[in-house]
């Protein structure tokens, strides 16, 4: 969910204005617009720690205030967005590379053709994305596809922003990945145990029980930072850390070229 918070008569204008933009996209998304939430710093931090992206139209110090005591580290917090109330400017204020706000921000530059104020490293280079996926044997391709529609919109991407779906070399028959990288038109790409092992000390948590099952800490998040890596022959990151429902795993990573 994007949240679309405003505090001014002025702000709301604005507000209204992008989310009607934000749903009628070629990729549209769903957003709500916040007029004044009460509590408000309850309610902002509620929306913040349940993981929604958050499009602010004030002060960036009202923003600042507030989500202060939640924010957590650029890994886990989702994307934040600041806009002044004439929709001039957008700044991406946290989580611009690994929650998506960088790429959130330009799309909402698009969409309201104003001015974006990038303050991260990298900002000039065009990344490379590569999302990879685990799931349990046959799972359908429509809960792979949802799954992957929501890390989309948290990673403020789209799928023409990325080159490839992959995996490890066991799911490589995996008629549902197969199928899902076929209806996306993307290669899809698997690697072995021993290739993945390399990315180990890259990924956000470790399971146990994945490595005694595959013999890899974590699949999705190793097969997207192997193939990124690949792509630039540079150091990869994650761009979203792995995120599951009850039958796969999605995770999506990013590389910049030298």
């Amino acid at each position: 969910m994007i949240r679309i918070i405003c505090l001014t008569d002025v702000g709301l204008q604005l507000a209204r204005r992008l989310h009607h933009l934000l749903n009628n996209a070629s990729t549209a998304v769903n957003s709500e617009v916040c007029f004044k939430p009460t509590p408000f710093k309850k309610g902002v931090q509620g929306y913040f720690t349940q993981g929604d992206t958050l499009i602010f139209i004030c002060a960036t110090g009202i923003v600042m205030r507030t989500l202060a005591p939640v924010i957590n580290d650029k890994y886990s917090d989702p994307a934040v967005l600041v806009l002044d109330e004439q929709g001039q400017f957008v700044i991406p204020l946290l989580s611009g590379h690994e929650g998506g706000a960088n790429e959130f921000a330009r799309q909402v530059t698009e969409l309201l053709q104003n001015q974006l104020v990038l303050t991260t490293a990298n900002s000039y280079l065009k990344p490379q994305y590569v999302v990879g996926m685990g799931c349990e044997r046959h799972c359908p391709e429509q809960v792979l596809q949802g799954l992957l529609d929501l890390c989309l919109i948290k990673a403020g991407l789209t799928i023409d922003d990325i080159s490839a779906i992959t995996s490890i070399d066991i799911k490589s028959d995996e008629v549902g990945l197969i199928a899902l990288a076929d209806t996306l038109q993307k290669p899809y790409l698997t690697f072995s145990a021993q290739t993945l092992s390399l990315m180990e000390d890259r990924l956000s948590t470790k399971s146990d029980y994945i490595f005694k099952t595959v013999g890899v800490y974590g699949v999705a998040e190793s097969a997207a930072l192997y193939q990124a890596q690949q792509l630039t022959n540079n150091g990869s990151e994650l761009l979203l850390n792995k995120h599951k429902n009850k039958q796969a795993t999605c995770a999506i990573a990013r590389s910049y070229s030298l």
